[in-house]
């Protein structure tokens, strides 16, 4: 029952003259920008361009070494020394050395080169990655999504990237499935779940054997040193990491790309050394055959080995989930001439503590990847339902993907400590970590089959090619290290569990959250009936009422009329919602349109944010809301004078008609007197519209009044045991605790005007 106004909306203040693309002759072209009038300074400016661009990579790569590979590189300390824990520190001999070493070459070649750098990485969703951005790249492309209010005007948003490409047979059919069945849906969010869970616990464990193994070296000098010092020592340098991270990864980045850069250099130098003074014979280990001999002449404790192995390749996933900090260019450089010949000299031989100070130094600064790439996924699954709101903080004007969180980083300080004293064993805490990261590495697997297929159209061969290469080497690593379970792995699934039950209930309560807002829409036919008043005194002022629904009347209005029959002169029913893209320009950020008759005064203005913007942070959200509401005003005058209109469809499964706002910078704060200005002109000959654009802004300077709805949840009495407890108490209380809307939306308090519901489950 809503009438929207489509039509093309003025361009506000765009820089620069600007000519028209198709001009037939030079001569046409303004000459502040023809491009044939000075072809030697164009080609100069072209070329200092693209040095500028080499320059800015090259500092991105040179950061990432601080940030995305400081994991990868310091997992020397502890591979070898978990893989020849057990039984199999009885075999230490050259043929079982080779054999481990050829495992771990082979396997940072395949998996860390070949996968994730030269494949994974091609699939980021607009350069984030992480299983959430393969999960929104999935659902932009098929309708997986779980995620409610999804409209099609969304699919033209410019970072939604749904090229019309030519469909397949197999996509079509990968897609009809799961449009077909929910329960799959739903099952591939839980299996995205896990692998998100997964590599929150990989930001735990990192920090806590990367830090504990650097500084047990210190007792190979001095041997009398007391295992409670070793773990104190650890504490104060995993206090000291995470109180520096609301500097920014921009910051830590430099402040840690040198002693990554120092620790590779050292590890590498020493390999070549050890390589040309000691055993010139060892790149004979990088033949299979030498697997083939350990698995065979080791047998069982050979293949339990492998659970050491993958802790060579501890980083990549993380290095895939940091690429929102960086670009995909830059870690591929970084990794391709720098971290990897380095590692693989450095595995060449067992270099253990090499250089002490800068091996502790490293080992801080590896946790780093871990815990940027957990500030990227929390931000991830807040935006898109699938945990309580937090504080979100962008640290960098430039690189909009880095993220600080402040409750996520003590959180994880406190986990991290709670484990380094807990275990005091890196074995241990090794094996936790092997299956954290095993897990989250065969999830990107399957999820990338999945992009193969409905993403790239690529035929089910090629899927099935990919599937079988790199998930049956995780498959193996996988089933060996779920024997290390009882030593250590059990931690990994009782923080994953804990925090997929997490996810999973919030997600599951915001769901039922909506269902209850959609089937409790207030009728039109009933507001219609009330008469341009409404049935209630308008007061002066601008009413925003926030709503989850993107078409309808909210119950929360129909809730607040009942009680208190007074409402503001003209009512904005504002949606704020996330959409499957990383970030929304601007200019396309909200959609505005009429409800009801234009003497209601009453619209709709539904504000889209990707699952990586922070809402109404940066701008001036009034001023902007009002700027929109004018110039779609305008707009609508501007179709009717032309006799572009359409009549009023008060039928409630009408098609919505919607149109994007001009472009804008989010940092323009436009006056009242600006404003009047800029319409005053085009008002002048329709007089009601005119009427309609003062009031409006005279209701602006009067205030402006946000009314939220402040929802409890309560379980069905019918409902089961499992829903009771899930909503009465976990959902319950984890509403309490975390952020409010009105917190995540940045409303002032003293224009506040909360409306209370109860919705059963």
């Amino acid at each position: 029952m809503l009438s929207w106004r489509s039509g093309k909306a003025r361009i506000w203040g765009t820089k620069g003259p600007r000519f028209e693309p198709h001009s037939s002759h030079p001569s046409e072209v303004p000459a502040a920008v023809d491009p044939w009038a000075n072809r030697g300074s164009l080609k100069d400016a072209g070329i200092a361009q693209i040095r500028a661009v080499s320059r800015g990579v090259l500092s991105l790569a040179y950061q990432s070494l601080g940030v995305v590979y400081g994991d990868l590189s310091t997992s020397p300390l502890y591979v070898y020394k978990t893989t020849f824990s057990g039984k199999l520190s009885l075999h230490e001999d050259d043929e079982e050395i080779y054999g481990v070493l050829s495992f771990i070459f082979w396997t940072f070649t395949l998996i860390a080169l070949l996968k994730y750098v030269f494949i994974v990485m091609s699939a980021d969703d607009n350069g984030e990655g992480g299983t959430f951005a393969l999960y929104s790249l999935l659902c932009r492309h098929a309708k997986l999504s779980m995620l409610p209010n999804q409209q099609e005007m969304d699919e033209k948003l410019s970072a939604y990237g749904v090229k019309k490409t030519a469909e397949t047979w197999q996509s079509i059919a990968f897609k009809s499935f799961f449009e077909k069945h929910t329960k799959f849906r739903k099952g591939l969010l839980i299996f995205v779940l896990l692998g998100t869970c997964m590599t929150i616990g990989d930001g735990v464990f990192t920090p806590a054997i990367s830090v504990l193994s650097a500084v047990s070296g210190v007792r190979i000098k001095a041997t009398g040193l007391h295992e409670n010092y070793v773990v104190a020592i650890s504490c104060v340098l995993l206090i000291g990491l995470f109180s520096i991270q609301h500097h920014g990864t921009h910051r830590v980045a430099f402040l840690f790309a040198p002693i990554v850069t120092a620790w590779l250099l050292s590890i590498a130098g020493i390999g070549v050394y050890n390589i040309i003074q000691w055993n010139p014979q060892i790149f004979h280990a990088l033949s299979p055959v030498y697997m083939v001999k350990l698995l065979k002449r080791t047998h069982h404790e050979g293949w339990l080995s492998l659970g050491g192995v993958v802790l060579s390749i501890t980083g990549v996933e993380t290095m895939f989930a940091d690429l929102g900090h960086f670009s995909t260019l830059s870690v591929k450089i970084a990794f391709t001439f720098l971290v990897y010949p380095c590692l693989i000299l450095a595995y060449l031989e067992a270099v253990f503590w090499p250089v002490f100070i800068v091996a502790t130094f490293a080992a801080v600064v590896g946790s780093q990847a871990a815990i940027s790439a957990t500030f990227s996924i929390i931000s991830q699954c807040c935006a898109l339902n699938c945990f309580p709101h937090v504080k979100i903080v962008h640290t960098s004007r430039k690189i909009y993907g880095q993220v600080y969180i402040p409750e996520v980083n003590w959180m994880l300080l406190s986990l991290c400590l709670a484990v380094t004293i807990g275990l005091r064993d890196t074995n241990m805490i090794g094996h936790a970590y092997g299956l954290a990261v095993t897990t989250v590495m065969f999830v990107t697997t399957c999820l990338m089959t999945m992009v193969i297929i409905i993403v790239w159209k690529q035929r089910v061969v090629t899927a099935a090619a990919f599937l079988l290469l790199f998930g049956s080497v995780e498959l193996v690593y996988l089933s060996a290290v779920f024997f290390k379970v009882p030593k250590g792995g059990w931690i990994s699934l009782l923080l994953s569990l804990t925090f997929m039950s997490i996810m999973f209930v919030w997600n599951y309560g915001k769901l039922k959250k909506h269902e209850f807002d959609l089937e409790n829409k207030v009728s039109m036919n009933r507001i219609l009936s009330l008469g341009p008043s409404l049935g209630m005194v308008r007061v002066p002022g601008i009413g925003l009422v926030y709503t989850n629904l993107a078409t309808g009347i909210p119950a929360i209005f129909g809730h607040f009329v009942t009680n208190l029959p007074a409402f503001h002169q003209v009512l904005v029913f504002v949606c704020v919602k996330s959409v499957q893209v990383p970030y929304v320009r601007a200019e396309e950020r909200m959609l505005m349109g009429r409800v009801g008759p234009r003497e209601y005064h009453m619209f709709r203005c539904i504000v889209r944010y990707g699952y990586k913007d922070v809402p109404h942070e940066n701008y001036n959200f009034e001023n902007q809301l009002v700027s929109a509401l004018v110039e779609f005003l305008e707009t609508e005058g501007r179709n009717d004078e032309c006799g572009d209109t359409e009549s009023e469809n008060l039928d409630e499964n009408a098609v919505e008609h919607m149109y994007t706002l001009p472009d804008q910078e989010e940092k323009i704060v436009r006056s009242l007197k600006e404003i009047e200005e800029s319409v005053s002109g085009c008002l002048e000959t329709n007089t009601s519209l005119k009427d309609e654009t003062v009031q409006i802004l005279k209701a602006r300077e009067i205030g402006i009044t946000y009314v939220l709805g402040h929802s409890y949840a309560k379980a069905k009495k019918s409902s089961t045991i499992f829903t009771k407890l899930a909503i009465d108490v976990v959902y319950s209380f984890l509403s309490r605790n975390c952020r409010g809307t009105d917190v995540t939306l940045n409303v002032p308090h003293t224009s506040l005007l909360e409306v209370g519901m109860i919705y059963y489950v």
